[in-house]
């Protein structure tokens, strides 16, 4: 677990739930106004367990993301921040992979925060 663990930068917004040799899952919870010191994400999942508004920032980048409960977003690995943007709180979880990506996967630069592929 390095120093940009989100357990680690954000103990308060994110538990772990389940952890084995290859997957480790997260829950994200916060409050209008919350946001995250910058951490780090491998290749995950993210599956939002209610409504989800919030601004994620990287380096001079910055996007605002808006979902549904019940979604469901690939999120590639990447080291950001967020803030909640919305009027209510977020809670979501995140299945991070631990298995390194096939060598035959194309390689891609992963958007900031989570999208649809």
């Amino acid at each position: 677990m390095g120093h940009d663990d989100p357990t680690v930068t954000n103990p308060r917004l994110y538990t772990v739930v389940f952890e084995n040799v290859r997957v480790r899952v997260l829950q994200y919870r916060d409050e209008p106004g919350d946001s995250t010191h910058v951490h780090r994400h491998p290749d995950s999942v993210m599956v939002t367990l209610s409504a989800f508004r919030r601004r994620v920032t990287a380096d001079d980048r910055s996007v605002e993301v808006e979902l549904r409960a019940g979604e469901a977003r690939w999120v590639g690995a990447q080291q950001h921040a967020g803030e909640n943007i919305g009027d209510s709180g977020s809670h979501c979880v995140f299945i991070e992979l631990k298995e390194p990506q096939p060598t035959t996967a194309p390689t891609v630069d992963a958007p900031l925060g989570p999208s649809v592929s």
